[in-house]
């Protein structure tokens, strides 16, 4: 009787090395893309959230104060250095204008980092997203923009 092979033989095993390559090198850049696109969504929604306080704020007649007044901890996706200390900007202008920005740092990708994300809101009450590309573009993509932003 002549024994039964067990195993696998080298070139299948070589096989499944290379197929397992292949779709390393397509799935890394992939997961990549979809980390930085994460981010910069997770940071646009929790800025944009600060505009219910906003609004708020200009309805009741005052103006609106610092993020952190408007009821904003802190994100990981801001630098936590002075003077962000994780948390975005809120500024309002001489023509009632209400800009709500925020720059990507401290965990956010490298493709993403530099960007900012800036939430306007004109003296009609009108809202528009502004996103501008870090400098220098560091594998930065547009499409990394939610849908509703322009990208500068």
């Amino acid at each position: 009787m002549k024994a039964m092979q067990k195993g696998f033989t080298l070139i299948e095993l070589m096989i499944v090395v290379a197929i397992i390559g292949i779709l390393a090198a397509i799935a890394i850049p992939q997961y990549q893309d979809y980390t930085a696109r994460a981010a910069v969504n997770r940071l646009n929604g929790e800025i944009s959230a600060l505009r219910t306080a906003v609004e708020d704020a200009l309805a009741r007649g005052q103006t609106p104060g610092n993020a952190q007044d408007l009821g904003f901890t802190s994100s990981t996706l801001i630098d936590s250095a002075a003077p962000a200390s994780g948390r975005p900007t809120v500024s309002i202008d001489a023509g009632g204008e209400v800009t709500i920005s925020a720059t990507m740092a401290g965990s956010s990708p490298a493709p993403v980092r530099g960007a900012v994300i800036a939430w306007s809101r004109a003296a009609t009450g009108v809202w528009s997203c502004t996103i501008t590309r870090p400098n220098p573009v560091g594998g930065w993509k547009d499409s990394f923009a939610p849908s509703g932003c322009t990208v500068q």
